[in-house]
C-alpha cells in the first residue's frame, strides 16, 4: 500500500491574536486583533490603533463581518487593553499590514477610483505604450531565436 502524507492547510485560522480587517459594518476597513473567541460565529476584537480614526473599541463582531489577515500576534487569552496596545506597537501591526500586497492593491484601487476622466485616459495610453514595447521586445527576441 502507498503512504499517506498529512499536511497542515494554509488557511488562515480563527485564533486569539489573529489580526482581522472589518469588511462590513461601521468599522469597515479598520484593523483589529481577535482577543477571544466567543463561539463559532462571533469573536471579541479590539483595534488599538495609534490613529484615532482607525481605533476599534473592544466589541463582539461576527466572523462574517471580518476578513482574516496573515498577521498573528502572540496574545494571552482575554488580554487587557494596555497589554494588547503594547503587543500591537511592538509587533508593528499597522506597518506590516501597510506593506502587505493586499493593502497596496487596496490603495491602488482607491487611487484609481479618484482619477478624473482625463487621468484615466492618460493611464490607458501609458499602458498601451508599455504593452507595445513589451510585445516589440518579445517579437525581436523570437526573431533572433
Amino acid at each position: 500500500m502507498g503512504e499517506a502524507s498529512v499536511t497542515a492547510s494554509n488557511w488562515r485560522l480563527v485564533e486569539v491574536g489573529r489580526v482581522a480587517m472589518f469588511a462590513k459594518g461601521p468599522n469597515t476597513g479598520k484593523l483589529a486583533a481577535i482577543v477571544q473567541i466567543i463561539d463559532h460565529k462571533r469573536v471579541l476584537v479590539e483595534g488599538p490603533s495609534s490613529d484615532a480614526a482607525q481605533h476599534v473599541p473592544r466589541q463582539s463582531a461576527p466572523l462574517s463581518h471580518v476578513s482574516l489577515t496573515s498577521i498573528v500576534i502572540k496574545l494571552p487569552l482575554a488580554v487587557g487593553h494596555s497589554g494588547l496596545k503594547k503587543k500591537w506597537d511592538s509587533e508593528k501591526v499597522e506597518e506590516k499590514f501597510n506593506n502587505s500586497v493586499y493593502a497596496k492593491s487596496k490603495a491602488k484601487f482607491a487611487r484609481r477610483k479618484q482619477l478624473s476622466d482625463f487621468e484615466r485616459f492618460k493611464v490607458m495610453v501609458l499602458r498601451k505604450q508599455a504593452r507595445f514595447e513589451v510585445r516589440k521586445s518579445l517579437a525581436s527576441s523570437k526573431g533572433k531565436a
